[in-house]
């Protein structure tokens, strides 16, 4: 494949460039005319519709319903919840006019929906009859960006899902966070096969207008963090101010207890940043578009018949176990190039059938993840295949963890923290719980305290700023 068709640069050396050669020539998505918007290519967007299939199944499982929401809010509904408007008010697209015409007060283009959905809520909610509301909405935001652009990570349109409910009590409104972020950790790692950190935000870097934020972070290979997705107790922020209540048992009239969560298409550039090597994508299969592609190998028209009518015998056996087969059977392109077209696209597994391999009864089957090749007899593909793609998601893991791992460090020193965070790393440091010392480290550093885990590890060191006695013990990271 020639130098401007594949992947000119490598991973490890302009991570940056690597990223959006990696998004355009493995025809994921491509720039929009629109500054800051992207298009989802068939390709990528098979990749979103097995991630929401995944998550959709998830919440069906526990209860939850999907809905629809119209893209505008008006303004004054915005305005309700003043803290929450406020934190989206630079992010916000207005629409101003119809046609010519002003349209008076000014409608948004939805940045999240919880005023919008909450306005509902507040007609459809009388008794406790009527509670919990579990309403996911799939659908898109749209936020000016007004940062660096990045396709997947930083755009101002994105893909996501975001849920919105409803409950009679603290307890059970707690409890629903807790659920919805497990299901979410469990479609990163056992699909993308990305593992992450769980834990809070702290109040400065929480949801606005949330009680608490509960967050799913990731270490990207140039050590930044990546936000996976978030789970949002409301408590009665939202209720209050948009009339969300209802009569209880006792027919007393109460506010009621709410959350929001969402995950979105950033998703997708997890799974290329993590994964991805120099020749371009590596899917993990359960989410791969095409989990297994079958290159037929032939020179001459008689080996090509029986080449071909082994290929699809193959292919009907593989897809008859739930399979995503392809058979590349084009004629315009050669083995080589269709060889790293697929390497490009990352599909898990390849399979090779040429003359010789026919008359060994056998195939040659070649993983992605480490461009191994091993033979395999037509009697063991079934097992053998499946068992291969395991092998890969497991592996792919594996892979990720360790990186995650060996990118933690316990520092208490803050001239140190200052030189390991220029290197990219998740550094784990010990706080006093003062926003001062918080913002002290984003404006000496540029680091965030990007979550404060569930499974804290108390060293009782100082905190990393001002010395004083430290409440929690936090990761630090730059991110996306």
């Amino acid at each position: 494949m020639s130098k401007e068709i594949g992947i000119t640069v490598k991973k490890n050396e302009d991570f940056s460039e690597w990223y959006t050669q990696v998004v355009i020539k493995a025809q994921l998505a491509d720039y929009a005319p629109v500054k800051g918007l992207i298009v989802l290519r068939p390709y990528g967007y098979s990749i979103w519709e097995y991630l929401r299939s995944s998550v959709d199944q998830k919440l069906k499982a526990t209860g939850h319903e999907n809905g629809f929401l119209p893209v505008l809010i008006p303004e004054s509904l915005l305005s309700k919840e003043a803290t929450h408007f406020a934190g989206f008010t630079p992010e916000v697209f207005w629409v101003t006019h119809s046609g010519n015409t002003e349209i008076g007060d000014r409608l948004a283009l939805r940045p999240t929906s919880e005023t919008l959905a909450y306005s509902m809520y507040s007609k459809w909610i009388k008794s406790w009859r009527d509670l919990p509301i579990k309403i996911n909405f799939w659908n898109s935001a749209l936020r000016a960006e007004i940062k660096a652009t990045k396709p997947f990570l930083r755009t101002s349109e994105f893909l996501w899902q975001e849920g919105h409910t409803v409950h009679s009590t603290r307890e059970e409104a707690e409890e629903e966070v807790m659920t919805i972020l497990d299901i979410y950790k469990r479609t990163v790692e056992d699909e993308l096969a990305i593992p992450v950190i769980l834990g809070k935000k702290t109040d400065k870097e929480k949801f606005v207008g949330a009680v608490y934020t509960t967050t799913m972070e990731s270490i990207m290979p140039d050590g930044k963090a990546l936000q996976m997705g978030t789970s949002h107790f409301l408590g009665q922020n939202f209720s209050k101010p948009f009339d969300v209540k209802f009569l209880d048992k006792q027919n007393i009239e109460t506010f009621a207890w709410q959350t929001s969560w969402g995950i979105s298409w950033r998703l997708i550039g997890a799974l290329i940043m993590v994964h991805g090597d120099d020749k371009g994508l590596v899917l993990p299969p359960r989410v791969a578009p095409i989990q297994v592609v079958i290159v037929p190998i032939y020179s001459s028209q008689s080996d090509r018949d029986e080449i071909l009518k082994k290929a699809n015998e193959l292919k009907e056996t593989l897809v008859k176990k739930d399979l995503r087969i392809h058979m590349d059977s084009r004629e315009e392109f050669t083995p080589g190039y269709k060889f790293h077209d697929w390497e490009m696209k990352g599909v898990p597994l390849r399979i090779e059938i040429g003359p010789k391999d026919l008359l060994k009864n056998k195939m040659v089957i070649v993983r992605r993840d480490d461009l191994k090749k091993s033979d395999l007899s037509f009697e063991s593909a079934e097992d053998g295949i499946a068992k291969t793609l395991d092998e890969i998601q497991k592996g792919l893991f594996e892979k990720a963890k360790k990186m995650l791992d060996n990118g933690i460090k316990n520092v208490n020193d803050f001239a140190q923290f200052k030189k390991e965070i220029e290197d990219g790393m998740f550094l784990y440091s010990s706080w006093c719980g003062d926003q001062k010392c918080e913002e002290t480290v984003k404006e000496s550093t540029g680091a965030d305290i990007r979550v404060i885990p569930f499974d804290e590890k108390r060293t009782n060191a100082p905190c990393i700023v001002c010395g004083k006695p430290s409440k929690v013990d936090v990761m630090f990271a730059k991110g996306y």
